[in-house]
């Protein structure tokens, strides 16, 4: 079987994560959750009292921090210096923590190089915000995925609410608005759509549509399915 990658970009709430866990569990390829390793760095600093906008402090405390990735049962698990994170790093927080250590070239560099070690070896699913056009630059699959803002604060206060976190819509509003512009507006890799990649507006669809329509194009650019 060819090895190939498929990479899926797109602002947060965009519904990434969740079709890149279906086309893994369909097409039997591991998924790579990037934006949980930058959720562990930023969950690091946050536990130990860093800032997560002090670039130099954020660049220093990379040297105590040691990533590790293990599949559980198909899902991918975060260890932090050897300690299972996971459970730990979907916050708002550490989403805006993320947001904000996504931003200085250390950190970006080293996870890169991590999510790049593993595209070569064997296929995979990774979603983020520069897949397409930085990590995996000749990935055989790109899609970018998009919706309203107001139905990707509504997709996000539903996993808050059902993790037990309390929030209004209209906060969640303006924290993913603030997270867009970080993410748009950073200097280095930031998010955009690359240009041979496959822009699918997920607004009004239901997760099975959108899967549909991926792998409708995996099928197309791959020959797999």
């Amino acid at each position: 079987m060819k090895v190939y990658s498929i990479a899926i970009d797109g602002p947060a709430g965009s519904g990434k994560s969740t079709i890149a866990k279906i086309l893994s569990e369909r097409l039997g390829i591991v998924y790579v959750d990037t934006g949980a390793m930058y959720r562990t760095v930023a969950y690091y600093c946050i536990k130990n009292g860093i800032p997560t906008t002090d670039g130099q402090a954020v660049a220093e405390a990379l040297k105590s921090i040691k990533l590790d990735i293990e599949m559980k049962d198909g899902v991918q698990h975060m260890l932090l210096n050897g300690e299972d994170v996971t459970a730990f790093i979907r916050t708002a927080e550490v989403g805006q923590g993320a947001s904000d250590v996504g931003t200085f070239v250390p950190v970006r560099d080293r996870l890169v190089e991590i999510q790049q070690e593993m595209a070569a070896k064997i296929s995979v699913v990774m979603d983020g915000r520069d897949i397409g056009t930085v990590v995996l630059p000749k990935a055989e699959v790109k899609i970018y995925l998009n919706a309203h803002v107001e139905e990707r604060a509504k997709r996000r206060l539903k996993e808050f609410e059902l993790a037990g976190k309390s929030c209004s819509l209209e906060e969640v509003v303006e924290q993913i608005k603030v997270r867009d512009h970080n993410d748009m507006t950073r200097e280095y890799n930031p998010l955009r759509k690359a240009d041979d990649a496959v822009e699918i507006d997920t607004t009004g669809l239901t997760v099975d549509e959108v899967a549909d329509k991926v792998l409708e194009v995996v099928k197309e650019k791959t020959g797999e399915i």
